[in-house]
Order: structure tokens, then C-alpha cells, then sequence
């Protein structure tokens, strides 16, 4: 029984994300921004899902990857400047977490950043099972380079979409927050 569950868990998580992903299509806050903020998610998910049967990683490795799949589509459907997130906003005041969050944004962008972390553990158990490394802290360490590079290279596309959009479409992708967007 456990067997089958272990063998069923990243179908049942691509289920979980197709549903969260259907109901958050519906009327979300800029559809332009919308579908900038889920393609991103959208074309590795389809890569995962294509090359299944080639490659499998762990359950863990995919649990990770559809929770933050499932937070960034969050974020598609509200925005990630506009995701109501005041519960985790108030904690952190009451905590006096000040000195980190010195302001009264909306902390989901952050906490979005944050989490781009936790793809590290799948990227570097490719690394290890594709035999590209041999030992584990190389395969960490290519692991945060990559996300470094990935995470850079979109904040690039970020900053070009804001630019072309313009206008609140662009500011809210970038969730700039009332920041001067130059």
C-alpha cells in the first residue's frame, strides 16, 4: 500500500497543482500579468511531466517543486504584491522582525524569493543521479549556482516585461510595491 503511494505521489501532486491552477485561471487579478507569472512555472512543469518516464526524481524532490509551483501560481492570481499574506505579514511585526522587514509591504514576494532555495535540492539531486557529479556537497553547490543563474535570468525577463508592459500590468509583475520603477 505504501509501495503504490510512494509510486503515485508525484501524479497526485501534479493533480493537486492542475486543480489549484484551474481554479486560480478563473478571474485573476490581471490576466496579462497572470500568464507572465505562470509561464515561468508552466514550462518546466510541462517539461517534468513530458520526460516522467525518462527521468524520475524523488518524492521529495517533487513535493518541493509543486509547493513552489503552487505558491508562485498563487502569486500569478493575486499578484504578488496584492496576495493577501497579512497573517505572515503581522507575525513578523509582532515578532519585531523590524530590522528585516522594516516596512509595511506585502512580505509574499519575499517569501517567494526565499523559497526559490528550496529548488536546490531537486536540482542537485539531478546533478547526482545524471552522474554529472560524483560527490554531494559539488552537486549542492552547482545546485545554488544554478538557481543563482535561474534566479537572476528572471529577474532580467522581470524587468524586461515591466518595461515593455508599462503601466500597472508591468509595476504589478514586478510588484514593485510603489517603488520608482525608472
Amino acid at each position: 500500500m505504501i509501495k503504490k503511494m510512494n509510486e503515485y505521489c508525484p501524479h497526485l501532486l501534479l493533480a493537486i497543482y492542475i486543480l489549484e491552477f484551474g481554479i486560480l485561471a478563473i478571474n485573476p487579478y490581471d490576466r496579462s500579468v497572470w500568464w507572465a507569472e505562470n509561464l515561468p512555472v508552466l514550462i518546466p512543469g510541462l517539461i517534468l511531466v513530458v520526460t516522467y518516464k525518462l527521468f524520475k526524481l524523488s518524492n521529495l524532490s517533487y513535493f518541493l517543486i509543486a509547493f513552489f509551483f503552487m505558491f508562485h501560481t498563487v502569486g500569478g492570481h493575486f499578484t504578488f504584491e496584492r496576495t493577501p499574506f497579512d497573517y505572515f505579514n503581522d507575525l513578523l511585526s509582532r515578532l519585531q522582525f523590524d530590522f528585516i522587514f522594516p516596512d509595511d509591504r506585502n512580505n509574499f514576494d519575499r517569501v517567494g524569493h526565499f523559497l526559490v532555495g528550496i529548488l536546490a535540492y531537486p536540482v542537485s539531486e539531478f546533478f547526482l543521479r545524471k552522474k554529472w557529479v560524483s560527490n554531494i556537497p559539488t552537486a549542492i553547490f552547482l545546485g545554488i549556482v544554478a538557481l543563482g543563474f535561474w534566479g537572476a535570468l528572471y529577474e532580467v525577463i522581470e524587468m524586461y516585461y515591466a518595461v515593455y508592459q508599462g503601466g500597472s500590468s508591468g509595476a504589478s509583475f514586478l510588484g514593485s510595491q510603489g517603488d520608482v520603477c525608472l
